[in-house]
């Protein structure tokens, strides 16, 4: 038994029923419904920590190891989730569930043997080298592993399909807005590493323990670690608005082309864009969106999306940018205006942004900009 695992996983589970009910009290979306599953799964795997770390398997052998199947089903259920929030379409087909079981599938089956294999005072043998058997132990061993390496597997592919979504998401709000950050859903990338980091860590934890190995901190700084990124996530996920549809698409690289736009065609819509943004200064309004900038000099969408990528070899948000840094770094050198009044001045509604775009413009935050600039 170990007291602080314990108290851990006690404060964990605490905090995910707290985030679940909260998420079963909110309005019903798609959304909410794939983070319920999702937290529910969560908590089974809690619930699967706790009974080892409480010393409660001496008391119910049977459960060691009963949340390993569901275990594999968190990397679907984050997918699963990540599509409901991000993806323009969040349709699933009976393949893709399907698919998604297969994982929980394939770990009941190498699991079989042990689990019915061995008896209750067989598998509490395992815990004491002196009791153990070494062919039961082996078999333990076999089972562990194995479904280790499915989970691995299985995470693996759908962290990295989040990923790729994600990364999609905000490539196509990039072409369509200049202010990105209340719709781009940043936190998720970060935990998505994070969270990945955690399971490798537990994979490797536990395949160690069966081999006789133990790391420092992984009893303790783990645990503590899982329970900083299930909080953040929980608390992030349950704040996160739910986006409209009009906050959703794909990449223009991924759609069919539908018209193609001549050389000389594509030049006539450069000039009347670099004179909407230097003569009218379109780009002071901070919510600016492709649909705004299209209807205020009579041009498709699309047509200036094609501008910008081919002709210009940009995007609608740097493109827009481009003229707030270069208004700002203006007023930095002209006037004392406070750096947050500037930034709200040139289009920029979060500092964040501002501070980030500036500095990837020039190399420099605003504020040092101004000093080296009075010098």
């Amino acid at each position: 038994m170990s007291v602080l695992g314990t108290l851990i996983y006690s404060s964990m589970l605490g905090m995910l029923l707290l985030a679940l009910l909260q998420a079963v009290n909110k309005p019903r979306q798609r959304q909410t419904t794939y983070l319920i599953a999702l937290l529910a799964l969560l908590v089974v795997h809690v619930c699967g920590e706790l009974v080892v770390y409480s010393g409660a398997y001496r008391y119910v052998p049977w459960l060691v190891g009963a949340q390993f199947p569901v275990r594999v089903l968190l990397g679907p259920a984050l997918y699963f989730y990540a599509c409901a929030t991000m993806s323009p379409n969040p349709e699933f087909s009976k393949r893709t569930y399907a698919w998604a079981l297969s994982g929980p599938i394939l770990v009941i089956a190498v699991m079989a043997p042990f689990v019915t294999g061995l008896s209750s005072a067989e598998k509490l043998a395992l815990a004491d080298p002196a009791t153990r058997n070494p062919q039961h132990y082996k078999l333990a061993l076999f089972s562990c592993f194995a479904s280790t390496q499915i989970f691995v597997l299985y995470t693996a592919v759908y962290f990295i399909s989040a990923l790729k979504l994600h990364t999609r998401h905000r490539q196509q709000l990039m072409e369509r807005f200049s202010d990105i950050e209340s719709r781009s859903i940043s936190w998720f990338a970060v935990i998505l590493l994070l969270w990945g980091l955690v399971w490798l860590c537990y994979a490797t934890g536990y395949i160690s323990v069966f081999l006789g190995w133990r790391w420092f901190g992984q009893g303790v700084i783990l645990p503590i670690f899982e329970a900083c990124v299930l909080l953040a996530f929980a608390y992030l996920a349950i704040k996160q608005p739910i986006l409209t549809p009009a906050d959703k698409g794909e990449p223009r690289a991924l759609q069919p082309r539908t018209s193609t736009v001549s050389l000389d065609r594509m030049q006539r819509i450069s000039a009347k864009l670099e004179k909407a943004m230097e003569e009218e200064q379109l780009f002071m309004e901070e919510d600016l969106s492709l649909n705004k900038l299209s209807s205020a000099i009579g041009v498709s969408e699309n047509h200036i999306s094609e501008t910008l990528s081919q002709l210009m070899r940009t995007n609608f948000f740097q493109f827009v940018n481009r003229y707030r840094i270069s208004q700002a770094e203006k007023l930095l050198k002209e006037t004392d205006m406070q750096v947050s009044s500037i930034q709200f001045e040139v289009g920029f509604n979060s500092k964040s942004t501002f501070n980030t775009a500036f500095k990837k413009a020039t190399g420099l935050t605003p504020s040092l900009y101004r000093k080296q600039q009075h010098n």
